[in-house]
């Protein structure tokens, strides 16, 4: 019985901690945008097409 004692404070300073992390990450815009990263899988904007002056590689 005297374990509640412990743990219950701990667990509300652990939700505390979560709720404060929580709004740091909204106030900072960490969920701004949800969308670019599962559209950016979609179109490989790094890779540049390649001209017909440049040699291609064989493997």
């Amino acid at each position: 019985m005297n374990i509640i004692y412990v743990l219950i404070p701990i667990a509300i300073i652990i939700v505390a901690v979560a709720i404060v992390a929580f709004f740091w990450a909204v106030k900072s815009n960490q969920f701004e945008d949800l969308e670019r990263q599962g559209h950016s899988i979609l179109f490989d904007d790094d890779v540049k097409p390649l001209s017909k002056s440049e040699p291609q590689e064989r493997d």
